[in-house]
């Protein structure tokens, strides 16, 4: 049922991208700009980007003090300077392509919470300065003691506060309406509720198969090198990649707080909990660590035993003296492997993936769209 004139011109393009989180709009403003007279089209399965994108809670960040010290113990040294690298250059590029006012980009302070637990790590923050300082100019972490009181926390499990130099915040919903402005002026297409069934390299080029519902046919587009950015929905769509585990994230959010005693963006136990003062308000998530097993899954839901200790710490640990309410909750799913490197590579000659995030689609996804539109345009 489709006519002449659709055949014709609506299903031809130079790049496909499959996916309109960070990453996959990222990919297509990079391609644009590698090209400005490409056809580029964007296709999103559902209406709003679904995943992690919209989801996460805003942290500009590169890695905790406790979170790199735990890669150094799992990945090979320049790995995980490569990875902090990347992060910081990618949440440059962010700033750069956006601008801060459009995403609302701050820097109210960024900050670890030390438990007896992690008290160790402080003695390695020295050794972790200094394998920074080659792309940094001055230290990347300092104890902040002297805040402790200030903001208020238990300081029977709080014993200390190291700050980070080179983290701030943002308006994810900012962030990602500003992406998709500037992919819109720049003369990207982008279709949601266009689910992809399959795709087929031709060797001469690549066809992406989308069901229309209404006609009950199948549309064939077509395009010269197509972009996976599916994340941790990647094996729907390529089973057969490898090292792809779903990681849900908990998030909660209370109603405003009369006289909040801290702003920012904090982390605690290697980055797997953190929370920030968001309008008054204390946006608090992580917890996956409590359920590794529930939480790699591809399902919306909530887990209320990590739902419970949310509540749980900001009660006791964070807001040990102030009564709050909930006003919000949500999930997001996010990607990890075994390593934290994001996977970056050809999946067959014309279809090249740019998934498994590890949780820090913000910090690296313009990045890894630029280094993906690279390829594509070899």
């Amino acid at each position: 049922m489709l006519s002449y004139w659709e055949k014709q011109s609506l299903l031809q393009y130079d790049y496909i991208i499959v996916g309109s989180g960070i990453v996959g709009l990222s990919t297509a403003i990079s391609l644009k700009e590698a090209d400005e007279s490409a056809r580029v089209l964007v296709l999103e399965r559902a209406i709003l980007p679904t995943g992690a994108s919209t989801k996460n809670a805003g942290f500009a960040c590169i890695g905790s003090l406790t979170e790199i010290l735990a890669d150094l113990q799992t990945m090979p040294e320049q790995e995980v300077l490569h990875l902090v690298k990347l992060r910081y250059e990618g949440l440059q590029l962010l700033r750069q392509r956006l601008g801060d006012h459009a995403i609302a980009y701050t820097e109210n302070g960024s900050y670890e919470l030390i438990t007896p637990h992690d008290e160790w790590a402080l003695r390695q923050m020295d050794t972790v300065n200094s394998l920074l300082g080659n792309f940094f100019p001055q230290k990347a972490f300092t104890l902040a003691n002297n805040k402790l009181h200030t903001f208020g926390f238990n300081t029977n499990v709080v014993k200390a506060v190291v700050s980070n130099t080179y983290e701030g915040e943002l308006h994810t919903g900012k962030m990602m309406r500003s992406l998709i402005d500037l992919c819109l002026r720049v003369g990207v297409e982008v279709k949601t509720g266009a689910e992809v069934a399959r795709v087929e390299d031709l060797g001469t080029g690549v066809n992406v198969v989308v069901p229309h519902v209404l006609l009950k046919e199948e549309l064939v587009f077509s395009a010269r090198k197509l972009i996976i950015c599916t994340n941790a929905f990647t094996k729907q769509l390529l089973p057969a990649t490898e090292d792809i585990m779903p990681g849900r994230g908990q998030v909660l959010l209370t109603n405003p707080i009369p006289n909040l005693r801290f702003k920012g963006i904090f982390h605690f136990e290697e980055g797997y909990y953190y929370f920030r003062e968001l309008e008054g308000r204390v946006l608090f998530g992580g917890g996956r660590q409590l359920d590794f097993q529930g939480e790699s899954t591809t399902d919306f839901e909530y887990n209320n035993r990590i739902q419970h200790q949310l509540e749980e710490l900001l009660r006791t640990v964070i807001l040990p003296d102030t009564p709050f309410t909930i006003a919000d909750r949500w999930t997001g799913i996010m990607a990890f492997g075994k390593t934290k490197q994001p996977i970056i590579q050809h999946h067959s000659p014309n279809v090249i993936v740019g998934v498994r995030m590890g949780g820090m689609g913000v910090a690296i996804g313009s990045k890894v769209g630029e280094m993906l539109a690279e390829m594509a345009v070899r």
